[in-house]
């Protein structure tokens, strides 16, 4: 297992900085350059502003050689599309007879040089990229279609370079805006940081989707969870029936795992965490607001290994539980499991961390413990308030970086003061915002937790209370606390 990555912590930006003649350290800041975005470079001469007067990234030869190979092929069109959108092109013109190519492809016509003709003529953007002859012009420029791929990929760095540029003039605007008293300065370091993820994560995003494009990837799902034959879709956690009930943990949802002190909720999330990190090699991220590093890896040896929690705290292993160490030391060492217990983390925090581990990992789980433990650098009325901030933004992060965020929850003393002990979407503790953000709710209870002498002792139930796109259930799983983890029941 890995602990942390290289620059985990390490959420800021060191400024540059030059040596003067005399020895004293200057930043390029101290003196602030003429306003980039004024417009006036001083009558196209020299100083701050030739940099902006330059052509963006682009590369006008590449850009027609694509269209020129998709006009050709459309074995082109395909490895063209897995690389490149029509925002990818510096020419406008391009984009048009991109998004023309793309409809005629999707719809199973030809797309040649003659039907895009007519088909721009429809939509009157003919005559805007220089009329028929330029289709022709754009067959000319490429002889086969064979590297339609190779020169789609050259545009597409050109889009980044581009897309870099504009996240730079957003950060120097940010930048000025703060210095001069505008918003929260973690608000603007957050949005910086937002805008170059965006830059290297390669998303183009949308405000709006028209149905009409949501219907076929819709349909796609469908037929995937078919051929699936009941299989997951998700993230698996290790629990047979809560898995069929969920099919796993799914890309961009919130899963609030809540349950009173004691009852066992960090060592569920664990489980679901180890389950997806351990045994199918998810790049999954802890962080444990709670817990120090050392505690969680103890945890999960003991998890794994069935050596009980309290004989490796003292030490006094037997050589049966030292052989079932060294026979899992191997894979669990292998682990692209990642560990940040620092303490009073923020939500830009955690997003900074997460964003840079999704880049260099492929981050497939978060696990926040626990979520009450998070503090937010704004001014809040109240702790509800502050509470329903960190909520949302834990739901953000999840659609934010495409994988499921596990956030454990404390529960309030309501079950305690009722004769029924199972707790209740109510009784989650300061925010009636965890219940409206979540996407799934379980609850935890053990009736031995209040009644040691129960039949049920040594029993729990994952209180499945909120499913948003499902059916709600009760999972009664075994409860193996001295080993630090739940079992299905019949393992």
């Amino acid at each position: 297992m890995t602990e942390g990555v290289d620059g985990m912590t390490d959420v800021s930006a060191e400024g540059v900085y030059s040596r003067g003649a005399n020895g004293s350290s200057s930043s390029y800041f101290d003196t602030p350059p003429e306003d980039p975005f004024s417009g006036s470079g001083g009558g196209g001469g020299g100083g701050g502003n030739r940099a902006y007067e330059r052509t963006p990234p682009q590369d006008h030869q590449a850009e027609m050689s694509v269209l020129g190979g998709m006009l050709m092929s459309k074995d082109a069109i395909a490895d063209v599309i897995e690389v490149l959108g029509p925002g990818d092109f510096y020419q406008p013109k391009h984009g048009m007879v991109f998004d023309a190519i793309i409809d005629k492809f999707g719809n199973g016509e030809p797309a040649d040089a003659v039907t895009i003709a007519a088909a721009l003529a429809d939509t009157g953007d003919l005559a805007k990229i220089g009329g028929g002859p330029y289709l022709h012009d754009l067959l000319n420029a490429v002889p086969t279609a064979a590297n339609a791929g190779y020169y789609a990929k050259i545009v597409k760095e050109k889009a980044i370079l581009r897309r870099l540029i504009e996240a730079g003039t957003k950060v120097v605007q940010y930048g000025y805006g703060g210095g001069q008293g505008g918003r929260d300065i973690d608000d603007l370091v957050d949005l910086a940081q937002q805008a170059v993820y965006e830059v290297t994560d390669n998303r183009q995003s949308e405000d709006f989707a028209v149905l009409s494009d949501l219907l076929q990837p819709a349909m796609d799902e469908i037929e995937a969870i078919g051929a699936s034959q009941g299989l997951m879709t998700g993230i698996p956690t290790g629990f047979a029936d809560l898995d069929r009930l969920l099919s796993g943990l799914q890309a961009g949802q919130l899963i609030i795992v809540a349950g009173r002190p004691g009852a066992g909720k960090s060592t569920a999330a664990m489980d679901f965490m180890r389950h997806a990190s351990l045994h199918h090699r998810h790049a999954a991220a802890l962080f444990s607001l709670e817990m120090s590093k050392l505690e969680i890896v103890m945890r999960l040896l003991s998890a794994e290994t069935r050596v009980p929690m309290h004989v490796l705290r003292s030490g006094d292993l037997s050589d049966d539980d030292w052989t079932r160490l060294a026979k899992r030391m191997g894979d669990i060492s292998e682990a692209p499991l990642f560990v940040d217990d620092t303490a009073s983390m923020t939500m830009m925090e955690i997003r900074a961390k997460a964003r840079r581990l999704k880049q260099r990992h492929d981050l497939k789980l978060i696990v926040v413990d626990y979520l009450q433990l998070m503090t937010s650098p704004k001014k809040t009325e109240s702790r509800q308030q502050e509470v329903s901030e960190i909520s949302r933004g834990l739901k953000l992060l999840a659609k934010e970086v495409q994988c499921p965020v596990i956030a454990v929850a404390q529960l309030n003393r309501g079950p305690e003061q009722r004769t029924d002990k199972r707790p209740q979407l109510s009784d989650l503790r300061e925010s009636g915002s965890l219940e409206q953000d979540a996407d799934v709710v379980i609850l935890l209870h053990r009736e031995d937790y209040y009644d040691k002498e129960s039949p049920r002792a040594g029993e729990a139930d994952f209180i499945v209370a909120k499913h948003r796109n499902g059916a709600t259930d009760t999972i009664t799983v075994a409860a193996q606390l001295h080993l630090s983890r739940f079992v299905d029941m019949a393992v």
